[in-house]
């Protein structure tokens, strides 16, 4: 029994706001030798557009009447807007799957907010699903989340033949800026943006068929990256020594076996379009071709990091190309990696 991904969709939302977030940031810096640093990183990112569910106005970070005013915005607040925004995002995304037909599951993974009752449940009635829809949500995994929902799909379809499990990621990260003038945080804000995106899983017809999993967490690596809930949003600390411990470990031949297996490699890479540097280092460690993270590159560069939407984004461009084989990564919280092997199904 082979659970495949029949169809994925994405929707990102309307207001890009990477240019003000650069100007912001360099104001940040003004007078300081980091200014320079920043700005160059900045455009060796490979980001031109991010998106936010905020306004225009409110996504700015330079005080004014925005949501981003001289006064920190409270977790409160930011949640408030999470409880508005996410659900609709994540519908919108739902949308572009077109007819569903009749659904058993539904798994939702997000780590940008929290409310009760979850957004499972949001999304459960105003899609109409029938109340005996089982539910899954995932919170505060990170960016692999995506992997962890789809590797839960792919269990309940292995178990139960019959199911049709709807997988959807949710991340508004733009709701989470800090107020500060230290370069780390700023670089890390430059990172992240907006997204939704969904899947159809089940065990009938074509798809991209989700194999078997991939599982690592680096040793003495629990610091690299965190993710904390403060009074003024969720603290993100992204350590600049994540890309060259990622690039390390994927050098050991025993995890090079893990993420490539044996024989003949994977036709095609869905890579967690983190930052240019993490692309890069995976691009190195696992020695890939020029273009074999072409998809992973593109995301970044129209998107940004939407946390777990952002491998979903990558794989919706490789599903349309039906790759023989392929391998998906994500990298988180831990340091941990994550991913599963996967291949093209013909119905049937």
């Amino acid at each position: 029994m082979t659970a495949r991904i029949n169809r994925m969709a994405t929707a990102a939302p309307d207001c890009d706001f990477e240019q003000d977030y650069r100007a912001w940031a360099l104001r940040q810096l003004e007078g300081r030798r980091e200014a320079k640093l920043y700005a160059r990183m900045a455009d060796r990112s490979g980001i031109e557009h991010r998106w936010s569910v905020l306004s225009a106005e409110d996504a700015k970070l330079d005080g004014g009447q925005g949501f981003y005013s001289a006064e920190a915005p409270s977790t409160a607040r930011r949640m408030a807007i999470y409880a508005e925004e996410a659900p609709k995002l994540a519908l919108a995304a739902i949308a572009g799957l077109g007819e569903l037909g009749t659904i058993t599951h539904l798994v939702v993974a997000s780590c940008t907010g929290f409310v009760a009752p979850g957004i499972d449940q949001i999304v459960a009635r105003r899609l109409g699903l029938p109340d005996d829809v089982e539910r899954v949500l995932i919170g505060f995994m990170g960016c692999y989340a995506a992997v962890t929902a789809l590797r839960t799909a792919r269990h309940i379809v292995r178990s139960e033949p019959a199911a049709r499990v709807l997988v959807v990621t949710v991340e508004l990260s733009t709701l989470h800026h800090q107020d500060s003038i230290d370069i780390e945080p700023l670089l890390a804000g430059a990172q992240f943006g907006d997204g939704a995106a969904a899947a159809l899983v089940s065990a009938a017809g074509e798809g991209l068929e989700i194999g078997t999993g991939i599982a690592a967490a680096l040793e003495e690596s629990d610091e690299l990256i965190t993710w904390q809930i403060g009074d003024t949003g969720f603290r993100m600390h992204l350590s600049g020594e994540v890309p060259g411990r990622i690039g390390q470990a994927l050098k050991r031949e025993s995890v090079r076996r893990r993420v490539l297996g044996e024989g003949e490699r994977p036709r095609a890479y869905a890579v967690h379009a983190g930052g240019r540097s993490i692309l890069d280092a995976v691009a190195d460690g696992l020695d890939l071709h020029e273009h074999a993270l072409d998809h992973s590159r593109a995301v970044l560069r129209e998107f940004g990091n939407m946390s777990s939407s952002t491998l979903m984004f990558v794989l919706e461009r490789i599903i349309r190309e039906r790759p023989e084989s392929g391998v998906a990564l994500a990298f988180g919280p831990g340091l941990a990696m994550e991913g599963f092997r996967f291949g093209w199904c013909d119905a049937g």
